[in-house]
């Protein structure tokens, strides 16, 4: 006798029907000319991984509307703004690897400071309050959206010494400048992008000596939490300009009161209690602010006057430099449910010739169209391991 074929088994009709409602992890289409290979890469393998953790499939790089009837999980390569995220369907922390900002200016640097003068020009969505709240956890500074403003900061900020001219946009500690003087402010300040000065903003803030740059961070992906503190490297890069070249975190399981439940050097504590205080700031000052991934950078050193300063440089909602040691913490809990604490590090290097250790993942490992040759690796180990 023969059978009947039917469209398709039970059995396959679960399997469809279970694949369509399971979550698919999207990497964003980046706009022309937006981003290099390595970050292209580098976002890709970030969302294959984190696809594994939530045990969602991952989709690769789409543009929006994303063809599938499951949740759906961003890895973006910027902070959303507003209505970008509503566009891609993104309503809470656990929709994407990142954040998502009211305003523009509130995704970039430019909020770590206050402005020069009270009627000083400021973009929609500007808070004087988050100013006034972060005083005493950030470095002496101002921020600028037009250039008289910032020719006052400049001068201003020169009676107490150096100062360092910040494109608030720029990563990796790209497009800055130290000036010493009157005329060095004034030929950086013509050099500066107009557009970019005033449609994004100019931060001009005290310039350290034997400085310390500290990672403070949280991180949540599915049912997992890791708070982290640790530090950065510099590195030069195929034009031998010192860029960043990683960090080393010390990653707990939990919450920030987790993380300070560890043995910390001073330093360390001082960062995260700073990186906390401007975390909590942010989040009540600019209402309709949310992140998955929440990062600080903490910078420690001398000032002109050799006196030590520590405070909050920036603070980063989106997938960054030491995202790929945040997920291999995330993924060394996930494999072991009683371990409680990891060190974890990213190591960027320029230049042909580098093998990454045994173990570690690669992130890329070519020739970038921008910066060159490079590669960029992470792995994560015990507690002590040197």
């Amino acid at each position: 006798m023969a059978m009947i074929q039917t469209a398709a088994t039970p059995s396959s009709v679960v399997e469809q029907t279970t694949r369509a409602c399971r979550g698919v992890v999207v990497v964003p289409m980046p706009g022309t000319g937006f981003a290099s290979r390595h970050e292209r890469a580098t976002r890709a393998e970030l969302a294959r991984r984190l696809a594994a953790l939530k045990a969602f499939d991952f989709a690769g790089e789409l543009d929006p509307p994303f063809p599938h009837r499951g949740p759906v999980y961003l890895v973006p390569a910027d902070t959303l703004v507003g209505a970008e995220a509503a566009a891609f369907g993104v309503r809470g922390e656990h929709d994407l690897f990142g954040g998502v900002a009211p305003h523009a200016c509130v995704a970039t640097k430019a909020i770590t400071h206050p402005l020069v003068e009270p009627d000083a020009f400021a973009p929609t969505g500007w808070s004087r309050e988050f100013g006034h709240r972060v005083r005493d956890v950030v470095l002496r500074g101002f921020s600028a959206f037009a250039p008289e403003d910032a020719r006052r900061a400049g001068l201003r900020l020169l009676g107490h010494g150096p100062v360092r001219l910040k494109a608030v946009r720029a990563t990796a500690g790209r497009g800055q400048i130290a000036v010493c003087g009157a005329a060095e402010l004034e030929a950086a300040l013509a050099a500066a992008d107009a557009a970019e000065l005033s449609g994004h903003g100019l931060v001009l803030e005290e310039d350290l000596a034997e400085v310390t740059t500290y990672s403070v961070g949280q991180v949540r992906v599915a049912d997992l939490v890791a708070s982290y503190c640790g530090t950065q490297r510099l590195t030069p890069d195929n034009g031998g300009a010192q860029v960043y070249g990683g960090s080393d975190l010390l990653v707990a399981r939990g919450d920030f009161e987790a993380l300070l439940a560890l043995d910390l050097p001073e330093g360390a504590r001082l960062a995260v209690a700073q990186a906390r205080t401007y975390d909590a700031a942010a989040m009540e000052c600019f209402p309709g602010l949310f992140a998955s991934r929440r990062n600080y950078d903490v910078a420690q050193g001398v000032d002109a006057a050799g006196r030590r300063r520590s405070g909050v440089l920036e603070q980063s909602w989106r997938a960054g430099g030491a995202s790929g040691a945040e997920v291999a913490a995330l993924e060394a809990f996930r494999a072991d449910p009683g371990l409680r604490v990891v060190r974890a590090s990213t190591v960027e290097i320029y230049g042909q010739h580098h093998a990454p250790p045994p173990g570690a993942v690669v992130y890329f490992r070519g020739e970038d169209e921008r910066v060159g040759p490079m590669t960029k690796y992470a792995f994560a180990g015990p507690h002590g391991s040197p």
